[in-house]
Protein backbone atom coordinates (compact mmCIF):
# COMPACT_ATOMS: atom_id res chain seq x y z
CA UNK A 1 0.00 0.00 0.00
CA UNK A 2 1.38 3.47 -0.94
CA UNK A 3 2.01 5.75 2.12
CA UNK A 4 0.99 9.44 1.83
CA UNK A 5 1.45 12.19 3.83
CA UNK A 6 -1.14 13.26 4.67
CA UNK A 7 -1.35 14.99 8.47
CA UNK A 8 -3.27 13.53 10.61
CA UNK A 9 -5.84 16.27 12.37
CA UNK A 10 -6.78 16.30 16.13
CA UNK A 11 -9.84 16.38 16.93
CA UNK A 12 -12.02 16.76 20.56
CA UNK A 13 -14.50 14.23 20.98
CA UNK A 14 -17.58 15.28 23.45
CA UNK A 15 -20.50 13.52 23.97
CA UNK A 16 -23.95 14.98 25.64
CA UNK A 17 -27.17 13.88 26.69
CA UNK A 18 -30.70 14.48 25.60
CA UNK A 19 -31.04 17.38 26.98
CA UNK A 20 -27.74 18.90 25.95
CA UNK A 21 -26.00 18.77 29.38
CA UNK A 22 -22.08 17.63 28.80
CA UNK A 23 -21.42 13.26 29.47
CA UNK A 24 -17.79 13.26 28.46
CA UNK A 25 -14.92 14.43 27.05
CA UNK A 26 -11.80 13.14 24.93
CA UNK A 27 -9.33 15.39 24.69
CA UNK A 28 -6.68 14.26 21.98
CA UNK A 29 -7.37 12.08 18.82
CA UNK A 30 -6.31 12.24 15.71
CA UNK A 31 -8.22 11.71 12.46
CA UNK A 32 -7.45 9.14 9.48
CA UNK A 33 -7.02 11.33 6.65
CA UNK A 34 -9.08 9.87 3.60
CA UNK A 35 -6.11 8.74 1.60
CA UNK A 36 -5.46 6.82 4.58
CA UNK A 37 -8.19 5.36 5.19
CA UNK A 38 -7.65 0.74 4.93
CA UNK A 39 -8.82 -0.14 1.15
CA UNK A 40 -12.29 -1.51 2.50
CA UNK A 41 -13.18 1.39 3.88
CA UNK A 42 -12.64 3.47 0.99
CA UNK A 43 -15.90 4.87 -0.37
CA UNK A 44 -17.76 4.49 2.92
CA UNK A 45 -18.80 7.76 4.84
CA UNK A 46 -16.91 6.95 7.70
CA UNK A 47 -14.89 9.40 10.59
CA UNK A 48 -12.04 7.22 11.78
CA UNK A 49 -10.32 8.48 15.19
CA UNK A 50 -7.65 7.27 17.37
CA UNK A 51 -6.54 7.75 20.56
CA UNK A 52 -3.99 6.59 22.85
CA UNK A 53 -3.66 7.32 26.78
CA UNK A 54 -5.60 10.35 25.44
CA UNK A 55 -7.42 12.47 28.84
CA UNK A 56 -11.26 11.85 29.23
CA UNK A 57 -12.73 14.75 31.49
CA UNK A 58 -16.12 13.46 33.03
CA UNK A 59 -18.97 15.26 33.28
CA UNK A 60 -18.46 15.93 36.95
CA UNK A 61 -15.38 17.57 36.11
CA UNK A 62 -13.08 14.30 37.27
CA UNK A 63 -10.31 13.25 34.97
CA UNK A 64 -8.81 10.17 34.02
CA UNK A 65 -6.12 9.02 31.42
CA UNK A 66 -7.41 6.14 29.04
CA UNK A 67 -5.21 3.05 29.52
CA UNK A 68 -5.17 1.33 26.16
CA UNK A 69 -4.92 2.54 22.31
CA UNK A 70 -8.30 3.07 20.41
CA UNK A 71 -9.57 3.47 16.98
CA UNK A 72 -12.79 4.86 17.05
CA UNK A 73 -15.36 5.01 13.92
CA UNK A 74 -18.62 7.89 13.02
CA UNK A 75 -20.46 7.17 10.90
CA UNK A 76 -22.79 10.04 9.81
CA UNK A 77 -25.90 7.60 8.72
CA UNK A 78 -25.77 5.38 11.82
CA UNK A 79 -27.14 6.16 14.99
CA UNK A 80 -24.49 3.91 16.97
CA UNK A 81 -20.44 4.62 17.12
CA UNK A 82 -17.84 2.04 17.55
CA UNK A 83 -14.76 2.26 19.80
CA UNK A 84 -12.41 -0.71 19.03
CA UNK A 85 -10.08 -0.76 22.09
CA UNK A 86 -6.92 -2.57 21.40
CA UNK A 87 -6.16 -4.91 24.77
CA UNK A 88 -4.07 -7.49 25.30
CA UNK A 89 -6.31 -10.24 25.03
CA UNK A 90 -7.09 -8.77 21.70
CA UNK A 91 -9.86 -5.80 20.24
CA UNK A 92 -12.76 -5.48 23.20
CA UNK A 93 -15.81 -3.11 20.84
CA UNK A 94 -17.88 -1.04 22.72
CA UNK A 95 -20.16 0.55 20.67
CA UNK A 96 -22.38 3.36 22.11
CA UNK A 97 -25.90 3.82 20.80
CA UNK A 98 -26.20 7.45 19.37
CA UNK A 99 -27.22 10.00 17.50
CA UNK A 100 -25.27 10.46 13.71
CA UNK A 101 -22.36 12.12 15.08
CA UNK A 102 -21.78 16.20 14.37
CA UNK A 103 -18.74 18.11 13.53
CA UNK A 104 -17.92 22.26 13.96
CA UNK A 105 -13.94 22.53 14.33
CA UNK A 106 -12.15 20.63 15.53
CA UNK A 107 -14.86 19.06 17.75
CA UNK A 108 -17.02 15.93 17.18
CA UNK A 109 -20.19 15.78 18.99
CA UNK A 110 -22.84 13.17 19.62
CA UNK A 111 -25.84 12.48 22.37
CA UNK A 112 -25.26 9.30 24.04
CA UNK A 113 -28.24 7.40 24.19
CA UNK A 114 -27.39 4.58 27.36
CA UNK A 115 -27.78 1.49 25.55
CA UNK A 116 -24.12 0.14 24.88
CA UNK A 117 -22.83 -3.46 23.65
CA UNK A 118 -19.42 -4.65 24.25
CA UNK A 119 -18.43 -7.16 22.10
CA UNK A 120 -15.37 -9.15 23.94
CA UNK A 121 -12.38 -10.36 21.77
CA UNK A 122 -13.81 -13.95 22.44
CA UNK A 123 -16.93 -13.13 20.49
CA UNK A 124 -18.65 -12.70 23.38
CA UNK A 125 -21.90 -10.10 23.05
CA UNK A 126 -23.28 -8.02 25.88
CA UNK A 127 -25.81 -5.61 26.02
CA UNK A 128 -24.84 -3.06 28.67
CA UNK A 129 -27.30 -0.29 30.43
CA UNK A 130 -30.57 -0.70 28.87
CA UNK A 131 -32.20 0.19 32.90
CA UNK A 132 -30.41 3.13 31.85
CA UNK A 133 -31.95 4.05 28.76
CA UNK A 134 -35.09 3.23 30.50
CA UNK A 135 -34.57 5.90 32.77
CA UNK A 136 -33.17 8.60 31.16
CA UNK A 137 -35.88 7.69 28.22
CA UNK A 138 -38.55 9.26 30.94
CA UNK A 139 -36.58 11.49 32.01
CA UNK A 140 -35.21 13.65 29.30
CA UNK A 141 -38.29 12.76 27.73
CA UNK A 142 -36.87 10.71 24.49
CA UNK A 143 -40.31 10.15 22.46
CA UNK A 144 -41.00 7.46 20.07
CA UNK A 145 -39.28 8.63 17.30
CA UNK A 146 -35.69 8.90 19.43
CA UNK A 147 -36.60 5.44 20.64
CA UNK A 148 -37.63 3.84 17.67
CA UNK A 149 -34.40 4.92 16.00
CA UNK A 150 -32.41 3.70 19.30
CA UNK A 151 -34.09 0.52 18.78
CA UNK A 152 -33.27 0.27 14.95
CA UNK A 153 -29.87 1.01 15.53
CA UNK A 154 -29.46 -1.43 18.49
CA UNK A 155 -31.01 -4.55 15.53
CA UNK A 156 -28.60 -3.37 12.71
CA UNK A 157 -25.43 -3.30 15.29
CA UNK A 158 -25.80 -6.32 16.36
CA UNK A 159 -26.45 -7.44 12.67
CA UNK A 160 -23.39 -5.79 11.83
CA UNK A 161 -21.75 -7.73 14.75
CA UNK A 162 -23.19 -11.43 14.31
CA UNK A 163 -22.06 -10.51 10.44
CA UNK A 164 -18.01 -9.21 11.06
CA UNK A 165 -19.55 -6.30 9.15
CA UNK A 166 -17.46 -2.99 9.19
CA UNK A 167 -16.23 -2.15 11.29
CA UNK A 168 -15.87 -5.00 13.08
CA UNK A 169 -12.54 -6.28 11.74
CA UNK A 170 -9.72 -6.70 14.09
CA UNK A 171 -7.07 -6.40 10.91
CA UNK A 172 -8.46 -3.27 10.09
CA UNK A 173 -7.92 -1.89 13.50
CA UNK A 174 -4.15 -2.89 14.16
CA UNK A 175 -3.49 -1.64 10.54
CA UNK A 176 -5.33 1.71 11.49
CA UNK A 177 -2.90 1.60 14.91
CA UNK A 178 0.04 0.70 13.67
CA UNK A 179 0.32 2.97 10.60
CA UNK A 180 -0.95 5.82 13.14
CA UNK A 181 2.34 4.65 15.37
CA UNK A 182 5.17 3.89 12.52
CA UNK A 183 3.91 8.16 11.01
CA UNK A 184 4.25 9.46 14.55
CA UNK A 185 7.58 7.79 14.68
CA UNK A 186 8.90 8.69 11.71
CA UNK A 187 7.62 12.29 12.53
CA UNK A 188 9.62 11.70 15.69
CA UNK A 189 6.95 12.10 17.93
CA UNK A 190 7.31 9.36 20.31
CA UNK A 191 4.21 8.10 19.61
CA UNK A 192 2.27 11.12 19.53
CA UNK A 193 1.26 13.68 16.11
Amino acid sequence: METSDSPYVKRVIKSFKHDGSLHRVWLENWQVPQDKLHPRHIGRQVCVLLNDRTTIVEASGNEWISRVPAVSFFMPELWYNVVALIEEKGIRYYCNLASPPYRYGDVLTYIDYDLDVVVLPDGTVQELDRDEFLRHKEEYRYGENIEARVEGALLELLDAIARREFPFGDDEIYHYYEQWKRQAEAEGENGRL
